[in-house]
């Protein structure tokens, strides 16, 4: 189980640069392919909405919910093996303040057994459920799916063996460098299907949702005193929580979404 340390620190030391080495894929064609290759090769990783969110959406009265964190319940129920990472190298990497460093991410399916114990410890189901809970009572955005450079830096093959669940802070996230991507790369890191992000009429244009430390892959700003959303919105719902006139809303258009999700990533991860 060995793992190349050299690599981790060489994360660390660079991910301040990680905008800069993003926007190159934009730029050189040779480059684009390079780290498609070396990073996002086969990956397809979706973001959930909050719990709550989907709640909100919900019949009133309804005493059975299915909420997005389910689909990771799912996998946490199918999986033969489960790590949990002891610290979250994006957070550490850049000195977060807000959010606790020792909340890692969790890696499930054969691969992980690879992972070195300095990085991260086998985990029971229960302790992958209360871990999934604290992220989720803490605020953070969950993403899973299949994530090549997971497969890299913890030296866990193959990536079909490996699934990523990441507890995502707005400040510190790997994807905020989703804009500055090639489309090519970008559209491997998406919402889940069914779920999109709607600015309606009550919009007021007061500019709360598009403040920095909001939108995290910076996909809603202000054109013409209203809010507008781009293109690469992943429906986090960071947004819709923080609109003082509840002027953005959450739109499942598929009722079904939970179950497609589940379904994408099973074709992508075996973690039995």
């Amino acid at each position: 189980m060995s793992i190349r340390m050299w690599l981790v620190r060489l994360i660390k030391a660079n991910f301040k640069n990680r905008f800069r080495i993003a926007r190159w894929t934009r730029k050189n064609r040779l480059m684009r392919r390079f780290i498609d290759f070396m990073l996002f090769e086969e990956d397809e990783i979706y973001y959930l909405p909050k719990d709550k969110l989907v709640i909100n959406q919900s019949i009133a009265g309804s005493e059975d919910i299915a909420v997005p964190s389910d689909i990771i319940r799912h996998f946490i129920d199918e999986a033969g093996h489960i790590v949990i990472m002891n610290r979250c190298i994006c957070r550490e990497s850049d000195h977060c303040e807000d959010y606790p460093i020792d909340l890692g991410c969790m890696m499930m399916g054969e691969a992980s057994r690879k992972i070195s114990p300095d990085l991260g410890h086998p985990a029971s189901r229960e302790e992958a459920y209360a871990h999934l809970k604290r992220a989720g009572d803490l605020g953070m955005v969950h993403l899973i799916g299949r994530n090549k450079i997971d497969t890299q830096w913890l030296g866990a093959s193959p990536g079909d063996h490996l699934l990523t669940v990441c507890n995502c802070c707005p400040c510190c996230c790997l994807y905020k460098v989703l804009p500055d991507l090639d489309v090519s790369i970008s559209k491997k890191i998406t919402r889940a299907p069914g779920v999109t992000i709607n600015v309606t009429d009550k919009c007021v244009g007061c500019g709360t949702c598009a403040r920095e430390g909001v939108c995290f892959v910076n996909a809603i700003s202000m054109v013409d005193g209203r809010s507008v959303k781009a293109d690469h919105c992943v429906a986090c719902g960071r947004c819709v929580d923080v609109c003082p006139y509840h002027a953005i809303e959450l739109v499942i258009t598929d009722q079904s979404f939970m179950e497609k999700t589940i379904e994408r990533v099973s074709k992508k991860v075996d973690v039995t």
